[in-house]
């Protein structure tokens, strides 16, 4: 069969199942795939609230305090994008189950380390399957879902990494008080995570592999099987045989995006949105604790942390709230108007921060953190989704995972910059600047991104006004709301 016809059924299929409702079956793989936030959630936050005993125990220079912080987010940028290549080429299953066992060894060493710089690059390492396990995820919730389920499996991410939050706060905080001895605690704390790790590897042992991935990968013949599964569709249209299809290049993604005008405004809104709010929350969120804790928030007389920490709690027990409110959002405002309102929040909340910082209005701090963290998880919540859901299925993780790119090094810059801005600007003055990232993107959703809810991919160039049929307030976003 010519490579050009077995390209044409691969697509007619793609299309069919694109369109297609879901099974049980698809929907418990959402669940399964956007389950790996908690981890990366536990894992991050974590750190940061032991970070204060770290420093206690190697006494770290900033700059090295900065990389324990940093470390996974550069791990987690090689990972996305070297997970994003690998699960193209090899298939979502046998990805996603590599990167959860290599996790676990990675988070059960980290209690062993020995010195500041033996922490920093076990960090490093764990990062890589993070980062490679969430570009993979993304690409298999939009293969597995259908149309708007899909985008709001991919929207909960930002839930999911509340949940993750507030259960290693809530760890952390009985652990503290304990009694536990710091330089023991902060050792349990990060291997912990090995624990949901392990439950997650075990519960996605008998996930299907996704039929599109198989289908450009010319698995024909397991690709019916696992479409019967997952969308009780035959695809009657393909031979009972596999196929040879050319594998394709990285430089064909970009062609292909580039070529298309919403799948170009649309990734690079993705692009700029990741970086945004990947260094807006590292840069200030990833460092309440720390923030709280010399504000003087909740720390008693006598120097405990319990208060601070059931602050900590309180604040991002909101915003996990706002971040399973966000895709709820979505049919109402959609993705646009998720992103805007969610910038346009965080940028109130970290300049109303930084006054209160200068002023140690201790009550508005609490308050502006609150506001920071519900725009966060709302401008934080799409930005992947996006990138992922115009990409077609033969690149779909390449795409996700250069999306998590920008994630990731803005992440990285912005936990490894914070401390340095810090003690050169002070608390108020780091914070302001923090505000400016926010601001650009509230900018990038008002004037480059289209509205993309409902979007279904295709790989022929879609005239915007088609789009907008279909969006929020267009005759098909009416109905698709009812």
């Amino acid at each position: 069969m010519e490579q050009e016809r077995i390209r044409e059924l691969a697509d007619e299929a793609t299309e069919r199942l694109l369109n297609k409702p879901g099974t049980v079956s698809s929907t418990k793989g959402g669940w399964m795939m956007i389950s790996t936030i908690l981890i990366e959630a536990w894992d991050l936050y974590a750190i940061a609230f032991v970070l204060i005993f770290i420093k206690q125990e190697y006494n770290p220079t900033p700059g090295q305090l900065g990389l324990v912080a940093a470390a996974v987010q550069g791990g987690a940028l090689v990972g996305a994008l070297l997970g994003g290549y690998v699960a193209d080429r090899l298939g979502r299953k046998r990805v996603f189950i590599m990167t959860m066992i290599l996790f676990i060894i990675f988070a059960i060493a980290q209690a062993f380390s020995q010195n500041i710089w033996d922490l920093i690059i076990i960090r490093f390492l764990i990062g890589i399957p993070l980062g490679s396990d969430i570009a993979n995820g993304y690409a298999y919730i939009m293969e597995s879902m259908p149309r708007r389920a899909r985008e709001r499996m991919g929207s909960r991410w930002q839930g999911m990494f509340g949940l993750g939050e507030v259960f290693s706060i809530i760890v952390i905080t009985i652990m503290y008080a304990s009694g536990l001895n710091p330089e023991i605690l902060w050792r349990v704390a990060l291997a912990l995570g090995a624990v949901p790790a392990l439950i997650l590897l075990l519960a996605r042992l008998d996930l299907p592999e996704t039929p599109l991935s198989l289908l450009h990968r010319g698995q024909f013949k397991k690709a019916k099987e696992t479409s019967m599964e997952l969308f009780d569709d035959p695809l009657e249209m393909l031979p009972d045989e596999d196929v040879h299809i050319d594998k394709v290049k990285v430089g064909d993604f970009l062609h292909v995006i580039w070529a298309d005008p919403i799948k170009k405004r649309s990734t690079i809104f993705g692009w700029i949105s990741n970086a945004c709010q990947g260094a807006e929350f590292t840069a200030f969120g990833f460092y309440i604790p720390i923030i709280l804790v010399v504000a003087g928030v909740g720390v008693s007389s006598g120097g405990s942390l319990l208060g601070t920490n059931l602050v900590t709690a309180l604040i991002f027990s909101l915003a996990t709230v706002a971040g399973f409110v966000a895709p709820m959002m979505l049919h109402r405002i959609g993705h646009r108007g998720l992103s805007m309102w969610g910038f346009g929040l965080a940028f109130v909340g970290l300049i109303v921060g930084a006054i209160a910082l200068h002023f140690d209005w201790k009550v508005v701090i609490v308050i502006a953190a609150c506001v920071l963290m519900w725009g966060h998880y709302w401008d934080a919540s799409n930005g992947m989704t996006i990138v992922s859901m115009v990409a077609p299925p033969r690149f779909k993780a390449t795409a996700s995972g250069f999306g998590y790119v920008f994630v990731k090094a803005a992440s990285f810059f912005g936990a490894f910059i914070f401390p340095i801005m810090n003690e050169a600007w002070g608390k108020a003055g780091a914070t302001l600047a923090v505000s400016v990232l926010s601001l650009i993107g509230f900018l990038s959703a008002a004037f480059i991104l289209p509205e993309m809810y409902g979007y279904v991919e295709q790989e022929e160039v879609i005239e915007e006004e088609d789009l907008a049929a279909e969006a929020p307030g267009g005759p098909a976003g009416h109905a698709a709301a009812m």
